[in-house]
């Protein structure tokens, strides 16, 4: 596996809620490139359960939607948004488990939609919930001016 880094906290004013290492309330995911999916391993955080003890469902969409940002990002060098996501439960998330592993595959890209399948699985490897996301893409120059979407380079090396 492939640390991927994050290029985007020299941007002024960034702070995304789930990838931004520096903001105090947010996931602060991590990535890395695993052949062809993107890997997310991360620890729940007290303040985001849902029912006691059991990871908010809510946060469980945003890590899904994330990461599966991140691997357009890295497996089609562009930036796009969210067109349609669906998130199917399937057993509860304990907060008192180590870690969550999250890993985003393609399922299929269609002209400028991608489609992707994100599963979460806990500290047993269980499945506990799976996401279908399609995304739509820019171009890389919308994506650079509109979106901030760095040199390529930058998620594999410091400047």
């Amino acid at each position: 596996m492939k640390k991927i880094l994050n290029p985007y906290p020299k941007y002024p004013g960034y702070n995304c809620y789930a990838c931004s290492p520096n903001n105090e309330y947010g996931l602060r995911m991590e990535f890395f490139e695993d052949g062809d999916d993107i890997i997310c391993e991360w620890k729940p955080i007290n303040y985001m359960q849902g029912y006691h003890n059991m990871l908010h469902g809510g946060i469980q969409a945003t890590l899904i939607d994330e990461i599966a940002s991140w691997y357009v990002q890295i497996k089609f060098k562009t930036a796009g948004v969210t067109s349609s996501m669906n998130v199917k439960y399937i057993k509860p998330v304990s907060m008192l488990n180590d870690k969550i592993t999250l890993k985003a595959s393609l399922k299929k890209k269609r002209r400028n939609l991608i489609d992707m399948e994100v599963e979460l699985r806990n500290a047993n490897d269980e499945l506990c919930a799976k996401g279908e996301v399609t995304y739509f893409t820019f171009s890389q120059e919308v994506a650079r001016r509109d979106f901030s979407y760095p040199d390529y380079i930058e998620f594999s090396q410091k400047k």
